[in-house]
């Protein structure tokens, strides 16, 4: 058994005697009749009820003992009396903890303070705390631990309830409006013998019984496309996708996203349903339009386009036929200094780097970023008056990209050269798919977890995520 503090062998202790009394301190099923936040909303002095929830607080005054009884709702008050409840009883709830989990049985009435409170007339024991919770659980110093014991966080810290509460009423929010507007939501593989649809360095593994390797998805995209050959027009995916790649205040190696595609749509028809889901999610979930996010007012309002090869051409004096060397040549003449290591990289990856320093980052309203190089795009339709460039857009947020949208390529002989340029693994099956005919699409994905970052003014990911992914513990 590990080492044991002074408050942890207390709570032990009284855990052996709570057994002595012939009282199981784990117990089952317990019969509750509202909640406290019902118990509340309702509230009327005479009435009895029976809760359950966790004990917060505790005062003792001589023979009477006040609780702050707390579960998912709200937080009341219990007052035990040794008049009410007896010798024995009262001798028993003196060996409660804070941290308990209790079942209350009493009746409704208000202390000469006003303070609406339960007096109790019986209470139960469902689980002994061993462990005590931290009076203080905030703060840079203990921010890994935070993550790291998810369930002390959120049992303590209430704003971080709230930040998950706004998380499910965005995804449920989310699937109301695709719903409404006759989406279908699917699910397609995570497990892929292609690692596709998205750039990215996959997680692998290995299934026993068919001999093969298969890679956990970095996207469902491609899957989705089938399922537009197959004649579905207007399907969604809330998935997870994971990408074996670095941790940090954006990324996670495993996240969420949210792909839709509708046939005969293009990516104008993505812009304008982004622009309403997130305008009505905030408006709906938040109650306004008008957020703020690290100390900045954002507008929903208002939404504007910069194109990535006027920002590149003014910016760098970058064309889209640019090779690597002369890229290399003109981002030096700027003053961007590329690393020898990095000389040594595809035109792909130098393009990838500059696309980050064009990012925007100061706007107060949302930012559409489009007409992006062909190479950059390899899923993506080309602009007709630019075949240089795809009919893309990337949406940034208070410096957060957001969502992703193409005109989908439909064309499997030009998809096929793509894919050799690109010169990764061709996914034949998918071609096979396009060979058969998909009818000319637009497609979306949505970063869940950084749309919930915008809306929770939270600057880390992992703020969002119920259990981010951490280094081993030592």
């Amino acid at each position: 058994m590990p080492h044991l503090s002074d408050i942890e062998k207390q709570k032990r202790e009284k855990l052996k005697e709570i057994e002595s009394l012939g009282i199981y301190p784990f117990g089952g099923r317990y019969q509750t009749d509202c909640s406290i936040k019902e118990l509340r909303d309702n509230f009327k002095e005479g009435n009895s009820f029976s809760i359950a929830g966790r004990l917060m607080a505790v005062r003792e005054h001589g023979k009477a003992i006040f609780y702050d009884i707390e579960d998912s709702t709200g937080r009341i008050q219990l007052y035990a009396g040794k008049d009410v409840l007896g010798d024995d009883k009262f001798s028993f709830i003196k060996k409660l903890d804070i941290g308990d989990i209790v079942g209350a049985k009493g009746e409704l009435f208000k202390t000469r303070t006003g303070e609406e409170t339960v007096k109790l007339s019986d209470i139960t024991i469902l689980s002994k705390a061993l462990r005590p919770l931290p009076e203080k659980w905030h703060g840079l110093k203990d921010i890994e631990t935070r993550f790291r014991q998810r369930y002390v966080d959120l049992t303590v810290n209430k704003d971080v309830k709230r930040i998950f509460r706004v998380r499910t009423a965005v995804i449920n929010k989310i699937r109301e409006i695709l719903n409404a507007k006759g989406f279908l939501e699917v699910e397609t593989p995570m497990m892929h013998p292609i690692p596709g649809g998205a750039t990215g360095n996959p997680f692998k593994t290995h299934h026993q019984v068919l001999h093969r390797d298969l890679y956990l998805r970095i996207a469902p995209e491609l899957y989705l496309k089938e399922l537009l050959v197959g004649g579905f027009e207007k399907i969604y995916e809330i998935n997870r996708s994971f990408r074996n790649e670095g941790i940090s205040t954006r990324h996670n190696p495993e996240f969420t996203m949210l792909e839709v595609y509708r046939a005969y749509s293009d990516c104008e028809g993505m812009m304008e349903l982004i622009e309403e889901i997130i305008r009505v999610v905030a408006r709906d979930v938040l109650g306004k339009e008008k957020i703020e996010y690290q100390g900045r007012t954002i507008d929903l309002t208002e939404w504007e386009r910069i194109s990535f090869a006027e920002v590149m051409k003014n910016m760098y004096d970058i064309e889209p036929t640019d090779d690597k060397k002369i890229l290399t040549q003109k981002l030096e003449k700027k003053g961007v200094r590329i690393t020898e290591n990095n000389k040594e990289i595809s035109r792909t990856q130098l393009l990838n780097i500059i696309g980050e320093l064009v990012e925007p980052k100061a706007h107060d309203h949302p930012v559409f970023v489009v007409d992006w190089f062909k190479e950059l795009c390899p899923l993506a339709k080309r602009k007709k008056d630019n075949p240089e460039l795809t009919d893309r857009f990337e949406l940034f947020v208070g410096g957060l990209e957001i969502a992703n949208a193409y005109s989908e390529l439909n064309d499997p002989i030009e998809q096929r050269k793509r894919f050799e340029e690109a010169g990764g693994q061709i996914d034949e099956d998918f071609i096979r798919a396009l060979e058969y005919g998909m009818p000319p699409a637009g497609g979306l994905g949505v970063g869940i977890d950084r749309l919930v970052m915008l809306l929770t003014d939270s600057a880390n990911i992992r703020e969002v995520i119920f259990f981010p992914q951490l280094k081993e513990e030592k």
